[in-house]
């Protein structure tokens, strides 16, 4: 029998610190050491699937929209501010139209990460210039194709010359491929801010929206960008508000494509862009302007949907405002 006090032979009391050492030894077995892994595995996972991202996505895509143009090291997208016009055309079998329902043009800036979005409504009165004739903003593009062939200097030129700033590139995308955009998304999440209904059956247009905020699919979220007038007792929308709306979609893209859900869509977000867009922007300066802007803030994203007095058959933007819109691009580009 031991004395109160003693230790048997061959025992010997366990500091404090032993017993912490034996403690954090079960926790990094147990715990940390299978958490550890699991990140692995994840890193590693992102990283395959990045490589499949570029390797047999993003890279054939680029391959079939970009142009083999060489890019000095100066001019690249990383190191030099660029506007780029884009268009979404309307260019449905039904009509044979090649108006451009979407315009906007857009300064990029790499090293505020900035940009300035200017949307510019589709019956806006413009000038004639370079070549192009005076009319609707919509049918420069139309007037600038002849025998199937667009003369992207001369559409570029045009809207460069009316917002007084130089536009690189442009970038079209048809009706059918923004739809695909967005239903390889999952859809986007938007505010409807009015009853939308509108039947042609001529073209197949079928515009049938209720209010209130909710997900838009692909055709949906088209039917809300594009809808103008009524023949089913909803009210009449104007341009203005349409290009609000174009701007909304166009916001929650970007997010959508930020998000975990819309990194994990991507592929299919580019098959569905590179069937559908053209440009004249070279493919390394399409690996450039993707890996600048990629994570770009949308705080740092400035709409400007120019405004204007309707008289019939066009949209008259006030000098003023034109000349805001015109300055907050060229303080863009600098």
């Amino acid at each position: 029998m031991t004395e109160p006090g003693l230790t048997p032979p061959g025992l010997q009391p366990q500091s404090g610190r032993t017993g912490r050492s034996r403690s954090r030894s079960v926790v990094w077995r147990r715990f940390v050491k299978p958490l550890l892994w699991i990140v692995l595995l994840l890193l590693v996972a992102s990283a395959a699937y990045a490589a499949y991202l570029y390797f047999f996505k993003l890279d054939p895509m680029l391959d079939r929209i970009g142009t083999d143009q060489t890019v000095a090291s100066a001019d690249q997208a990383s190191r030099k501010p660029y506007a780029l016009l884009l268009l979404g055309l309307d260019t449905r079998p039904e009509t044979g139209s090649l108006n451009t329902d979407v315009i906007m043009v857009a300064a990029l800036n790499p090293q505020r990460k900035s940009a300035v979005v200017v949307s510019v409504p589709r019956d806006t009165y413009v000038k004639a210039a370079k070549g192009l004739p005076a009319g609707k903003a919509n049918a420069w593009y139309a007037a600038a194709t002849k025998g199937g062939k667009t003369s992207g200097e001369a559409v570029k030129g045009a809207f460069g010359a009316w917002l007084n700033i130089p536009i690189a590139y442009m970038a079209t995308i048809d009706f059918r491929g923004f739809e695909d955009v967005v239903d390889a998304l999952g859809g986007v999440r938007a505010n409807v801010d009015m009853a939308m209904r509108y039947v042609d059956k001529a073209d197949g247009t079928n515009i049938d929206l209720q209010p209130g905020e909710q997900k838009l699919s692909g055709k949906q979220a088209l039917d809300f960008v594009r809808y103008r007038k009524s023949n089913q007792g909803t009210a009449e929308s104007s341009d203005l508000e349409r290009n609000s709306r174009q701007q909304a979609i166009v916001s929650a893209i970007i997010g959508k494509l930020q998000s975990a859900s819309g990194i994990m869509r991507l592929g299919g977000v580019i098959d569905a862009a590179g069937d559908n867009v053209e440009t004249d922007i070279p493919k390394s300066q399409l690996v450039n302007f993707l890996k600048t802007y990629a994570g770009i803030s949308s705080d740092n994203i400035q709409y400007i949907h120019l405004g204007g007095d309707w008289r019939s058959p066009y949209i008259y933007v006030p000098a003023g405002e034109l000349a805001e819109a015109q300055k907050a691009l060229a303080a863009t580009l600098k």
